[in-house]
């Protein structure tokens, strides 16, 4: 068996990603579901958290958002059958690349939008970079739960994408040029107001002379995050380096606003979050079924071809989901 694997040989070395043949697995144990892989997604691969958890392996099996078929199950295991088609149970309109392709992002959208934030009709959601995988499927489920959505977009390529969304996005503010206040456009959007909930894909710690890179010279700043959350206002925040100063956590308590923080992987840190994940799961599987989420998927990849993907997804490079097809 044929299979892509990462591997790490000092902390803070580049992943470099192999193939590597394997012999036969082992027998199926009593809670085992052995599974004939049809498609699987790509996804940045998070080291410091792996070394973290102490989770650390020499080689590590590159891909766990697949879609498959039943081969075998263990004495034990009465929820899956021989020949089920699977992601949790995969409906029989969506196709094995589609599948495989919005569990991540569709778990990231809920875990945001459902578990760190209450979103409902009326609401206002800012999504920052909403042509992003993760940003797409974030503002389909937010619209289908009747909020209001606004989103940012970071070229002109983005910024055609959300404005064809259907249905419409309130607002696209085109930050590509790095001039628009966003701050300014969303307090305009929602009359001086304030949006109730924030989705960020990454802020702007410091000021712009200590700032490296050029995908962080088109982030807001923590501050304008801050300026524009309303009362009662939800940041959900995917920088884990986020640190607020005293000013930013007075203006935070002032209107009663939260920060959260969007880590995806706490449904597989305890045992007893088991349950809520698979009801996720499969209301994700339901709304891919009826075109509610429609994911941003590049077209299919070969096996071979893998290896070269990988490095771009760990790279953050790509626009678009990577799957496998097999």
């Amino acid at each position: 068996m044929k299979a892509l694997f990462c591997q790490q040989k000092a902390p803070g070395e580049e992943l470099t990603f192999v193939f590597q043949e394997r012999e036969n697995l082992h027998p199926t144990r009593d809670n085992d579901v052995k599974v004939q892989v049809r498609a699987c997604a790509l996804s940045w691969i998070d080291t410091k958290l792996l070394s973290e958890m102490k989770m650390e392996k020499d080689l590590l099996p590159v891909g766990r958002e697949i879609s498959g078929i039943v081969l075998e199950v263990g004495r034990k295991v009465s929820f899956f059958q021989p020949d089920d088609e699977v992601v949790v149970r995969k409906p029989e309109k969506v196709c094995w690349v589609e599948a495989a392709g919005t569990v991540r992002d569709g778990v990231r959208a809920y875990t945001a939008l459902h578990y760190l934030s209450q979103v409902s009709p009326g609401k206002s959601v800012l999504v920052m970079d909403g042509a992003s995988p993760f940003g797409t499927i974030t503002i389909q489920l937010a619209q289908h739960r009747g909020a209001k959505v606004i989103s940012t977009a970071y070229s002109l390529e983005d910024k055609q994408f959300l404005e064809r969304l259907r249905p419409a996005v309130a607002r696209v503010i085109d930050g590509s040029n790095g001039k628009i206040d966003v701050a300014e456009s969303c307090l305009e959007e929602t009359g001086g107001l304030g949006v109730d909930i924030v989705v960020d894909a990454g802020v702007k710690l410091y000021s712009a002379e200590d700032e490296s890179t050029s995908k962080s010279q088109l982030l807001p700043h923590k501050h304008d995050i801050i300026t524009l959350l309303g009362v009662g206002g939800h940041w959900i925040t995917t920088e884990r380096n986020l640190q607020l100063d005293p000013p930013d956590s007075h203006s935070l308590f002032l209107k009663g606003a939260t920060v959260s923080f969007l880590n995806d992987e706490i449904w597989n840190l305890s045992n007893i979050q088991q349950g809520k994940y698979l009801c996720i799961l499969e209301d994700i599987m339901e709304k891919l079924s009826s075109s509610v989420f429609r994911p941003q998927l590049d077209e299919p990849i070969p096996l071979y071809e893998a290896k070269v993907s990988m490095e771009i997804v760990q790279k953050n490079q790509a626009r678009k989901r990577q799957v496998i097809q097999f």
